[in-house]
């Protein structure tokens, strides 16, 4: 009940895109929706499947987490690319430093 309140209070944090569009689009049939609806509404026989009726409601919070999940895992990618993109680029501007510094060691005309 305690993250059920919780997801209602920030529900007013939401951007438009996440009130408006839905996290995860259904990439069932029509046919199959129906079919799922209809499993949905009867009441289930199994104990196990009794219990997770009480947390229907916790649907949307784990798309949520699932969804933010995979954006930290995405910019920890993109952040680790970012680093090695920067180690590279450092490696290069320290040749290049170095190869500057040796050239204005060296004359460039010998004496005659």
């Amino acid at each position: 009940q305690r993250i059920l309140r919780l997801a209602e209070m920030c529900r007013r944090l939401e951007t438009e895109e996440e009130k408006v569009l839905p996290f995860y689009p259904s990439s069932l049939a029509e046919r199959e929706q129906q079919d799922v609806r209809r499993i949905l509404a009867a009441s289930p026989n199994e104990p196990l499947a009794r219990a997770l009726q009480d947390y229907v409601g916790l649907e949307r919070f784990w798309q949520r987490f699932n969804k933010a999940k995979l954006e930290e895992k995405a910019l920890e990618r993109a952040r680790a690319a970012l680093a090695n993109r920067n180690r590279h680029l450092r490696e290069l501007l320290q040749q290049y430093l170095a190869g500057a510094a040796l050239s204005q060691k060296v004359p460039r005309d010998p004496p005659l």
